[in-house]
């Protein structure tokens, strides 16, 4: 068995060649086509080799720390915006994802990935000073050391090795609104070594200040003007975290443990002015609404490793959660004689987790690795909903605010699963250019559902995958993977929630019968990296074979109350293509110059249960795209740039269809700005234009009498929605 990663002194280090693969030996006609769609033909100028940079022959490519001086970095992260194509590595997310498996955390420190949700490892590249990187490697290829499955690759930082290190990354921030607010807000990190401890503690207040207004006009199915709505939103959060994370390194074994608590407690307030045209007066109607919401959570999580002496390896890892929301919501008329309250909501919620995951690595023949290992996961959720309203009948009610209650069937619930997986993967290094891992998992779960509905029912999954990876030349790499998913159930949606986006519909339907989405995923990828570190070029085909999709349902009790819920509508398919390139621009005349350009097409099908007909889901779009420009301006030790983004607004995917309603979404593209200049101190300025083109987000509302089958159209409105421009001010320095 090759060196464990586990070491931060011996990752990869006896991997290393003496000298990188030379960009000649490479084919001449895929070479040229490359640089024909990244625009890398200048005049036959050679561009200069990185000698900070090197290609390794096992699909790793290193980027040493002595390649990001000339940038003075903050944080790791400042590090990693330099590097070309690191979108490919980090563009799938592990949020959402069932249990702790390998599946989704692309991000590696000495070797190791986190075990958390809330706080894994992408999280500590903000929190980790760039002085204390050793050297940042990208690999390309598929092992049993790599404790990652499912990621097409991994970003692993290696950090200095020291009997004694630290430092102190601190940021102070403030957001500028368009209504005058100024929202303050701050990072600050303390990292480092001592003997075989590594630490890192971080405390973050993130503001999330928001200013939006809104504006909805509605007519009937002749074009009448029925009702003009305008909204000023105002929302005042700050979100707040604490974190630590320790590992400490023993002679055959590493222990980690991590933790994290977050709390944020916006309150948020609504004005509306409603101007009715349907009488023969016109008549205006003032309301305003209080909001409160409030979450709580709180996350531990670590892990254990031994190496033992004949080269296998055992491995155990476990990850508790706890997350506890309240929302209220309360709307009042605003009368010349004081308000008046006709609406309580009050949404309640609780998540909780508890996974256990261990498993068992040895070499079975020269170049052949086998786990085998088993996970255990309870996951529990409970859902809370108190409705009152002003037009009720009945007595007040103290729980709902002051109002007679209503009556709603599955409001209170609690849903537990029990999930175990019993799993075996083997990693086959065919030859010195093929890898090939394939994996097989047998999952058995158990949901019951309690409260209001009681109801259990047991599943049992069988879910293979075979990832083989082809390296064609040293800088041109093929991959395929094909894997049985089994989708992760929201749990909120198995009884009533209200519905915040709809006026004339508080509340939304649950589905006790929900079950999970089963897919088959097909992903073909062929990735060109350009010679001397230059950029990158990635081609992705996907195909997605779906089983029980989750859309609306009805689930209506009578035709005078109509209800949709989340359900299983049937079976669909997903299919596209992405290509990504990302370069570095010095062959234009722009040293340290770094673009990057995803452009996505895809389409989508499956038959919609109201209308019985085929329709598009709701993703992936048409088409796509995102476009980013960084330009770091060395004698002024200045940097500028920006990120864009679009896609499709005209398909049928951007229609959400409902039982008693349609609603088509567009939008605007999406613009940000940024400059940042490092001080000669080591202090880093930055300024952000977030939101720079003022976007308008709008939709669209068709509602139906009765059905939308009836095809008699009740009321169409206009929606649209703009938060203004906002700027954001930083300042960092690393101690």
């Amino acid at each position: 068995m090759e060196t464990k990663l586990g070491s931060p002194t011996e990752v990869f280090l006896s991997a290393r060649p003496q000298q990188r693969p030379s960009p000649l030996s490479l084919p001449r006609p895929g070479l040229a086509c490359v640089l024909a769609l990244l625009g890398a033909v200048n005049g036959g100028t050679a561009i200069a080799q990185t000698p900070e940079i090197e290609s390794l022959e096992d699909s790793t490519v290193v980027f040493e720390a002595a390649f990001f001086d000339q940038f003075q970095p903050v944080s790791v992260n400042d590090m990693i915006d330099r590097i070309p194509g690191i979108g490919l590595a980090l563009g799938r997310g592990g949020g959402g994802r069932r249990g702790i498996g390998g599946g989704g955390n692309e991000i590696l420190i000495n070797g190791q990935r986190i075990t958390g949700k809330s706080n894994d490892s992408r999280d500590q590249l903000r929190r980790i000073a760039a002085d204390q990187v050793q050297y940042i490697e990208i690999i390309r290829g598929t092992s049993e050391e790599i404790d990652v499955r499912g990621g097409s690759q991994v970003v692993n930082i290696v950090l200095v090795e020291s009997p004694s290190r630290s430092s102190i990354n601190a940021e102070i921030n403030a957001d500028l609104i368009q209504d005058g607010t100024i929202a303050p807000g701050g990072r600050f990190s303390y990292t480092g070594q001592s003997g075989n401890l590594n630490y890192v503690f971080a405390m973050e207040s993130e503001p999330r200040y928001r200013n939006n207004d809104t504006f909805e006009a509605s007519r009937d199915a002749t074009g009448n003007l029925l009702e003009v709505r305008e909204e000023n939103i105002i929302r005042d959060q700050n979100d707040l975290q604490a974190s630590m994370n320790l590992g400490y390194q023993f002679e055959r074994s590493i222990v980690q443990f991590n933790a994290l608590f977050g709390e944020t407690s916006p309150p948020t307030s609504v004005r509306r002015t409603i101007t009715d045209f349907r009488g023969s007066e016109v008549s205006v109607n003032n309301l305003r609404e209080g909001n409160q919401f409030d979450r709580d959570s709180w996350e531990v999580g670590g892990d254990f490793e031994h190496d033992f002496s004949a080269g296998s390896t055992y491995r155990v890892l476990f990850l508790i959660n706890d997350t506890k929301s309240d929302f209220t919501r309360e709307r009042y008329d605003v009368l010349d004689t004081g308000d008046d309250k006709n609406l309580f909501l009050r949404s309640l919620g609780r998540d909780r987790e508890r996974i256990v995951r261990t498993s068992y690595t040895w070499d079975v023949a020269a170049k052949q690795a086998l786990e085998l290992g088993v996970e255990g996961a309870q996951t529990i959720r409970n859902n809370g909903l108190l409705v009152g309203s002003r037009f009720n009948q009945g007595p007040a009610s103290d729980q709902t605010g002051g109002l007679p209650s209503s009556e709603i069937d599955n409001a209170f619930s609690e849903i537990e699963e029990m999930r175990f997986e019993y799993f075996s993967i083997h990693n086959w290094q065919l030859n010195d250019r093929m890898a090939l891992e394939s994996q097989l998992i047998y999952e058995d779960s158990t949901i019951e559902q309690s409260g209001d509905v009681n109801n259990a029912r047991s599943f049992g999954f069988l879910r293979p995958r075979v990832d083989y990876r082809f390296d064609i030349t040293p800088t041109m790499q093929f991959r395929a993977t094909v894997e049985k998913e089994i989708s992760q159930l929201s749990f909120s949606d198995f009884s009533v929630s209200q519905d915040n986006s709809d006026d004339d519909q508080n509340i939304q339907g649950g589905n006790p019968d929900v079950v999970q989405e089963q897919s088959w995923r097909y992903d073909f990828n062929l990735e060109y990296r350009l010679p001397d570190g230059l950029g990158v070029v990635n081609t992705q085909l996907y195909y997605r074979d779906i089983k029980d999709v989750i859309g609306r349902i009805d689930v209506s009790a009578s035709e005078d109350n109509l209800l949709s819920a989340r359900g299983n509508i049937g079976d669909g398919q997903r299919y596209g293509i992405n290509v990504e390139a990302s370069s570095k621009l010095s062959y234009l005349g722009l040293p340290n110059a770094l673009a990057t350009m995803r452009v996505g097409f895809g389409d989508s099908k499956v038959i919609d249960p109201f209308l019985n007909r085929e329709r598009r889901m709701r993703y992936p779009g048409r088409w796509s795209t995102r476009a980013s420009f960084r330009h770091d301006y060395q004698p002024w030790n200045f940097s500028y740039g920006f990120n864009y983004s679009w896609s499709d607004q005209q398909g049928l995917q951007r229609v959400n269809f409902d039982l008693f309603d349609t609603e088509r979404d567009f939008e605007e593209y999406n613009l940000s700005l940024f400059l940042e200049k490092r001080a000669s101190n080591g202090v880093t300025f930055r300024f952000d234009v977030q939101n720079a083109n003022d976007r308008e987000s709008c939709r669209t509302r068709t509602r139906y009498e009765g059905r939308i089958t009836s095809g008699v159209i009740e009321e169409i409105e206009d929606y649209c929605r703009t938060e203004g421009i906002r700027y954001a001010f930083r300042v960092r320095h690393t101690f």
